[in-house]
C-alpha cells in the first residue's frame, strides 16, 4: 500500500518512521518543505528501497524562503516527485497570498519543464487559485490534492483537471472531510497520512495508520478489504504512468 503525503524529515523520532516504513513495505512518498532540506530527507530514506523523496516548498513558508527558488530549480531534475506545494489562504498566510502565487506558479512553470512530474499540493482555503493555476500550467505534472477540503463544485473541477486525491487517517474523523470523501471517484483516490502533523487522538501517524483508511473506504465503498487494496493498487500504478484517467 501507499502514503503519498508523510514528513519523514520532521518526525521527532527519525527511527521510529523508518522502521514503520521499513515493516510495513508501503510505497511512501517522503515530502519537504524547503529545498534546503531535499538533499538531507534523500540521505535519511536512502536505505528504503520504497521510499521516494520529493522537493518541496510549503506555502506557509513561502513568505520566508521564496529565496530558495533558485534552489529548487537546480534540484528539481533530481525527482520526480514535487511536494508540499500549493497555496494557503487560512488565517496567518492569506496575507502572504501574492508571494505564494509567485511562488507556485514559478514552480509550476518549472515543472512544466520536464514530462513527468507527480505534484502533491496543499490547497487549504484557497482551492480555486490552486485550480486555476493548475489549469494555466497543464503540462506542469500529475497533481494530488492533499487532505482536500472543497465543496462538490471544486471536486469536480479538480477531476477535470486530472487530479488524484490523498486520503489519511484524520480524514475519516471529521464530518466535513469524510462529506468530501463521499464525492470522490474510487479511481482517484490514493492515501496519505501527513504525519508527524495530522493526529488522531492525539496520536502521531505513521504509514502503516493508512490501514484504518482502507478499513473505513471498504465500509464506505461498500467493498471488500481486497478490492479496496486492489482499487488503490490499480491508482498508484495509473498515477505512476501519469495517467489519471
Amino acid at each position: 500500500m501507499m502514503d503519498l503525503h508523510c514528513h519523514v524529515d520532521l518526525y521527532p523520532d527519525y527511527e521510529k518512521v523508518l522502521n514503520d516504513i521499513d515493516s510495513c513495505g508501503f510505497y511512501v512518498l517522503s515530502v519537504t518543505t524547503v529545498p534546503s532540506a531535499f538533499k538531507g530527507t534523500v540521505i535519511l530514506t536512502e536505505k528504503l528501497n520504497s521510499c521516494r523523496t520529493a522537493l518541496g516548498l510549503h506555502p506557509q513558508l513561502a513568505h520566508q524562503r521564496h529565496n530558495e527558488l533558485p534552489l529548487f530549480d537546480l534540484l528539481c531534475g533530481e525527482t520526480r516527485y514535487i511536494g508540499e506545494i500549493g497555496l494557503d489562504g487560512s488565517k496567518g498566510y492569506v496575507e502572504h497570498m501574492e508571494i505564494q502565487l509567485v511562488v507556485l506558479e514559478h514552480i509550476l512553470n518549472k515543472c512544466s519543464e520536464f514530462n513527468d512530474k507527480i505534484l502533491t499540493i496543499h490547497s487549504l482555503n484557497a482551492v480555486d487559485n490552486v485550480l486555476d493555476l493548475l489549469a494555466l500550467y497543464p503540462n506542469a505534472g500529475t497533481p494530488i490534492l492533499h487532505w482536500f477540503l472543497g465543496t462538490k463544485k471544486q471536486v469536480d473541477k479538480a477531476i477535470e483537471r486530472g487530479c488524484f486525491f490523498s486520503v489519511g487517517p484524520a480524514m475519516i474523523h471529521s464530518n466535513r472531510a469524510k462529506k468530501v470523501i463521499s464525492w470522490l471517484p474510487k479511481e482517484r483516490v490514493l492515501l496519505e497520512t501527513d504525519g508527524p502533523f495530522a493526529k488522531v487522538g492525539g496520536e502521531i501517524q505513521f504509514p502503516s495508520n493508512v490501514i484504518e483508511v482502507m478499513n473505513y473506504l471498504s465500509i464506505h465503498w461498500e467493498i471488500s478489504i481486497d478490492c479496496v487494496h486492489n482499487q488503490l493498487r490499480s491508482n498508484l500504478k495509473r498515477l505512476l504512468a501519469n495517467t489519471p484517467n
